[in-house]
């Protein structure tokens, strides 16, 4: 799961458009988006945030500086534990041309200093957009976690396990009545990567418009 192979299968597969939401860390985004740029793919760029509760946050950005900056942010509010390879594996960083270019020594599955409730605040300042990861995962998510919606959010799109569940979720969850729904592939290898399933239609194929059509209520 290279940065460019990720690129390249899904070329192959007729996806045109991915984003990369590595676990608290945004560092292989730069390859990403040389491979992005090789292949004439749209991306967004993105990093899945654990928060303090362990609440699974996808993060959104248009830019590739803005994602870059919320990573620094976020590293400091990691706990200062040692990644252990034997046990989750190595937490590799790629340059443009695939080659592994440093490693990750924090343990990046960890929970970090924020909470959900800042999270909001917090992604918009690097103008970027939070969605709720799998909420409906009984574990490492909002309804899972919490068993509630906090009565202050103010994010708009959510990202669900099972399409399915979605009348009932909000049915029994009313403020998603309001909210967008996304069902991404969370591919964690080549095999989970959806085929072209989804579709939605911005006003143009900048990731500045694709996170206007995310995050703005039709």
């Amino acid at each position: 799961m290279t940065p460019a192979n990720i690129v390249g299968m899904a070329k192959v597969i007729g996806l045109d458009l991915i984003a990369l939401t590595d676990h608290s860390s945004c560092k292989n985004c730069p390859a990403f988006a040389a491979a992005a740029d090789a292949y004439g793919m749209n991306i967004l760029f993105g990093m899945e945030l654990t928060t303090a509760e362990e609440v699974h946050v996808l993060c959104y950005f248009s830019s590739l500086e803005d994602a870059m900056a919320f990573d620094a942010y976020v590293y400091e509010q990691l706990p200062a534990i040692p990644n252990t390879p034997s046990v989750f594996g190595n937490q590799i960083i790629y340059d443009r041309h695939d080659r592994i270019c440093g490693r990750e020594e924090k343990l990046l599955i960890s929970a970090t200093a924020i909470s959900f409730d800042q999270v909001y605040g917090l992604v918009s300042q690097y103008h970027g957009i939070m969605v709720p990861a799998h909420i409906n995962k009984p574990s490492t998510s909002l309804l899972g976690n919490l068993g509630l919606i906090p009565p202050d959010s103010r994010f708009s799109c959510v990202e669900v396990k099972d399409p399915a569940d979605w009348p009932s979720l909000q049915e029994q969850y009313p403020y998603l009545r309001s909210c967008n729904m996304l069902n991404s592939s969370d591919a964690h290898d080549f095999n989970t990567l959806h085929e072209p399933l989804y579709f939605i239609c911005p006003e143009d194929p900048s990731p500045a418009a694709i996170l206007k059509y995310l995050e703005t209520v039709k």
